[in-house]
Formats: structure tokens, sequence, C-alpha cells
């Protein structure tokens, strides 16, 4: 497995692939997490997926085209394949993200799926909020999430 790091305007990521597709993207917060010893650092391995990030944060791109290979058991793999659904820049309720896959019931197992998302940003969990309306939970915390949501509703770039 591939790493580096990337600093971005919601602070730094960790990026993880094995060959062509992409396992994580992780918001990387205080001391340098321990990484599997059999993963090799590599800053070249990355540029379709740090040029499609940069693309992103300066407003540019709306959707990402990246092999992705999340590890996951089928319902959260599922709930992410739904989540690449909801259109850039559109916010909808756990309920009704339940209600997409076909069980409307599940919103707090969706809650949960979404909470597990190995690839922020590309499989956008940040869409996801309260049934009222309020933003809820986030891997970043709730002002990266509010950041991202406010870029995709065109109040900002993220890049200066």
């Amino acid at each position: 497995m591939d790493y580096r790091y990337l600093d971005t305007p919601v602070g730094r990521l960790l990026l993880a692939r094995e060959g062509r597709e992409l396992r994580l993207i992780n918001f990387h917060r205080g001391p340098r997490p321990r990484l599997d010893p059999s993963w090799r650092e590599s800053t070249d391995a990355f540029d379709d997926v740090v040029s499609q990030l940069t693309e992103y944060f300066a407003g540019e791109r709306q959707r990402f085209e990246l092999p992705l290979a999340p590890e996951g058991t089928p319902f959260q793999r599922r709930v992410w394949r739904e989540l690449q659904a909801i259109p850039y820049g559109v916010t909808i309720s756990y309920g009704q993200l339940a209600a997409r896959i076909g069980q409307p019931t599940a919103s707090r197992a969706v809650g949960l799926a979404n909470g597990s998302n190995p690839l922020a940003i590309v499989i956008p969990c940040h869409r996801v909020i309260g049934a009222n309306g309020t933003l809820t939970g986030y891997g970043g915390g709730l002002p990266i999430k509010e950041r991202l949501l406010a870029l995709e509703r065109g109040a900002r770039r993220l890049i200066e």
C-alpha cells in the first residue's frame, strides 16, 4: 500500500492506495498515526488524487473520477455507493439516505456506515445532515463539514 500526506484548505489528509485503487482519505490530526510497516510513502503515486482534490477545493470539480476500493461490509458499501449519487451542493438526511437504499427504518445503521466512510470528501458523507436540517457528526469535525458544504453551495472557494 502506498500513502502520502496532503495539506489542503481543510487540513492535512492521509491518502492511501493499493495499485490504482484509492483505499483511504482520512483527516490527519495530532501526532503522526502508526501506519502498517508494509506501507510505502510515495508522492508520485497520487498525482491524479492530488489534482482532483485541488480542483475540488478551487471550486472547479464537482465529481471525482478515481478508482475507489473502500473496504467495508456489503451494507456499508451500499450506503457509500448511494452517497456518491447525492448531487454536488445537495444535502439529504440520514432517513432519506436509508430510504434510498431501500431500508427506510435503518437511519441509525446508515449513520454508522456514513461515519465509517474511509474515503472522506471523495465519497461525500459531508452531504448528509440531520432530519431537522442541522449539521451532525463528521470525521473531520463540524467546522470542516460546514466549509465543504459552503464550497459546494458556491459561497466561496477554499483555495484563495
